[in-house]
């Protein structure tokens, strides 16, 4: 029997995609790295159709040829876009030879016959819409946060009156804007709507924006799951007033994480909430509240989690390894 091959798609400098990597080969797994970021620079891609129905998809990158017919698990970690050849120096046209570059690997992968974690790309892009989100887990039995989702200026006053101006603003994507002015990123993260943002409220017109309710926390929880385990962490969010309104203002120093033991009707629906959406993998955001409500904020079906595993030793790279090599 031949061994597992996996094929993992990310960019350069991913320490998660090591870190499993390593995992695999130990238990013999062959493993290849994968970045649509060097094609068709560095790699080649070529797709053949027989008359008799057979096909070939192979991957070249210098002398290593790969039969991508041998992979037995696809693990979507952090790709990059592909690239235009630096000889293409038109920029309409080298901006079309990317988007066709995207174009064939993205049909390229959704037809590879074999399991894909967390899903295959359709799925996965499709699942991380946040309002989607909201709907479904509202539709379990999720509290969720009173939200509104607008372009109107006037209806953002109205919500952020009923809520006495307890109300965060977040994005619907990436949380910034790269190549601002200078060649500046400017980050977004979930941020309370202060004064200043008021007066500037009338940029909703250019640019829908989530607005949600802020709600009362006892501690968060982000819970990882992995195929059918789950494995929750503590995050004390309000020791620290960097990380109070969104944790990813890491202050891991003051910020205690430990392992947690959900309730089984929230682990259940975290479970139904993750087959809905179409995914082996992904990191569900909740809230514990002080009086023990757990709030449903998002899904990411790419989030990293070596930080929690360092912080609360829980094994998500095993759990990880032992999904990818049993085929996604």
């Amino acid at each position: 029997m031949p061994s597992p091959h996996v094929l993992v798609l990310t960019g350069e400098d991913d320490p998660h995609a090591d870190r499993v990597g390593a995992l695999l080969a130990e238990r013999g797994a062959r493993v290849t790295v994968f970045d649509p970021g060097g094609f068709p620079v560095s790699w080649r891609v070529e797709v053949g159709y027989a008359a008799d129905g057979r096909m070939t998809r192979l991957l070249r990158g210098g002398a290593e040829e790969i039969a991508l017919d041998t992979v037995t698990a696809l693990w979507w970690r952090r790709p990059s876009p592909p690239a235009p050849h630096p000889e293409l120096t038109d920029p309409a046209v080298a901006a079309h030879a990317a988007k066709e570059c995207q174009s064939l690997l993205s049909d390229l992968w959704e037809h590879l016959p074999c399991p894909q974690l967390p899903a295959r790309e359709s799925v996965w892009r499709r699942s991380g819409q946040k309002a989607s989100q909201l709907a479904l887990a509202a539709e379990l039995g999720f509290a969720v946060p009173d939200t509104l989702i607008t372009t109107d200026p006037e209806s953002f006053f109205a919500f952020h009156e009923r809520h006495d101006g307890r109300v965060i603003t977040k994005t619907f994507h990436i949380p910034f804007i790269e190549g601002v002015g200078d060649g500046l990123t400017v980050t977004r993260l979930s941020e309370p709507v202060s004064p200043r943002d008021l007066a500037y409220a009338d940029g909703l017109r250019f640019c829908p924006m989530i607005v949600q309710e802020r709600v009362d926390k006892r501690l968060e929880l982000r819970v990882t799951v992995v195929g059918r385990r789950i494995f929750a962490a503590e995050i004390h969010s309000q020791v620290s007033n960097r990380s109070a309104v969104d944790w990813r203002r890491y202050d891991t120093r003051v910020t205690p994480h430990r392992p947690h033991r959900l309730p089984d009707d929230v682990a259940a629906r975290c479970l139904t909430l993750m087959e809905r959406l179409g995914l082996t993998y992904g990191a569900i955001d909740l809230i514990l509240t002080p009086e023990g409500r757990h709030v449903f904020l998002e899904v990411n079906p790419n989030a990293q989690w070596l930080w929690v595993e360092h912080l609360t030793g829980l094994p998500i790279s095993e759990a990880i390894c032992e999904h990818l090599l049993r085929g996604a």
